[in-house]
């Protein structure tokens, strides 16, 4: 049951963006959220509010949740443009790279960009509009000294667990105490990863 915060929110936000909601429509809008963390949704709605030019829409404010996926930009930054690298990348970061591959393999890096860009957010608005919580994914390249700077970073932003990262790569150095503190004293499982 979404909290009365959460209400207000949204009805102070699309009345401040020009939209005044009937009851029954503002229940259907914040049941339509329902599907993401609260605290996600109370930021994107305040995203909203300083972004959104016009009437508030659904979609304004799923498109603003941050649920741990790359934005479209930031994905396409992180591909790997070799089979040497190693990296850990959501499962739409995944596909989408399989659809711009055989343009990058053709020497189009243009249409590539603009094939991943194109599927990669469909992908997200989907998986978003399911409630599909991100998931995220070791991808190693075959230069064996990459892959504990990619599987470190990975575990101290929470995308994988350490034993995971382990278990793919033995001589994986433990986390710092400042990652410890950062993840509540303990690596903890990753839920998201288990999804």
């Amino acid at each position: 049951m979404p909290s009365i915060e959460l209400i207000q929110a949204v009805a102070v936000t699309a009345e401040l963006c020009g939209r005044t909601f009937t009851e029954g429509a503002a229940r259907m809008f914040v049941q339509d959220l329902s599907n993401f963390p609260e605290p996600a949704v109370l930021k994107a709605l305040g995203r909203c509010r300083r972004e959104v030019k016009g009437m508030l829409t659904i979609q304004d404010v799923i498109s603003r949740v941050d649920d741990g996926r790359p934005g479209v930009e930031e994905a396409w930054a992180q591909m790997p443009f070799d089979e040497s690298q190693s990296m850990v990348w959501t499962d739409e970061m995944a596909s989408a790279f399989g659809t711009a591959l055989p343009l990058l393999e053709e020497g189009d890096k243009v249409a590539a960009r603009m094939a991943f860009k194109e599927t990669y957010t469909r992908l997200i608005g989907e998986a978003r509009d399911a409630g599909r919580p991100v998931r995220w994914t070791p991808s190693l390249g075959f230069d064996k000294n990459g892959h504990a700077a990619v599987l470190s970073e990975a575990v101290a932003k929470g995308r994988l667990t350490y034993e995971h990262a382990q278990d793919l790569c033995p001589k994986l150095p433990a986390p710092s105490a400042n990652i410890l503190a950062l993840v509540g004293g303990a690596v903890k499982p990753n839920l998201l990863e288990a999804a």
